[in-house]
């Protein structure tokens, strides 16, 4: 038989699976995470940053990976050519090997992570369009005096656009729907 599973952030590429590898689930006997704080969040990043340089790998993509601490969570960058595949149409592909990276953080860990992964430069590049499509719907809000619903967007997204309304006085936003076509709903503040 083939295995075919991604291997575990803590495992080579070459290792094979062992008998005395824990189960989903259940804790390492011999790791113990440190306390939590910037450490920590460090250390997370660390996890997360090998389990995507292992797909990588495996993918054949080059790419030079940052671990960093940012706005109190763990961070993850990988800059370099021939990455756009891994950002995928409106960042979906990047969405996913996000959540990729924190299940693996989780597995090492047994702490859930609110680690960010950012391929390519997209999540600031996509963060400054947001910011434009923030404004222009506060403009429109405060021509015509009426809520402006946005398209549905990620979690990412939503949290970008809510950042620059709640900046700006006289309007307010809110996140209506259900997950995939959650959206923003702008509208003048009470």
């Amino acid at each position: 038989m083939t295995d075919t599973s991604i291997p575990r952030a803590d495992q080579s590429l070459d290792d094979e699976p062992t008998a005395a590898a824990p189960v989903d689930g259940e804790p390492e006997e011999t790791e113990t995470a440190p306390a939590k704080g910037d450490g920590d969040l460090f250390w997370q990043s660390e996890i997360a940053a090998d389990y995507i340089e292992g797909l990588l790998d495996i993918l054949d993509y080059d790419g030079d990976i940052d671990e960093l601490v940012s706005g109190g969570r763990p961070v993850v960058e990988v800059v370099g050519g021939r990455l756009q595949n891994l950002v995928g149409q409106r960042g979906a592909t990047l969405e996913a090997l996000q959540e990729l990276a924190r299940l693996a953080v989780f597995r090492q860990t047994g702490s859930p992570s609110r680690l960010l992964l950012d391929v390519g430069g997209y999540r600031a590049s996509r963060r400054k369009e947001l910011a434009a499509v923030a404004r222009n719907a506060v403009e429109k809000v405060k021509e015509h005096g009426e809520a402006v619903r946005l398209e549905p967007m990620s979690a990412f997204e939503r949290k970008c656009v809510h950042d620059v309304v709640n900046a700006i006085d006289g309007v307010e936003s809110e996140s209506e729907g259900v997950e995939p076509n959650r959206r923003i709903v702008v509208r003048p503040a009470d």
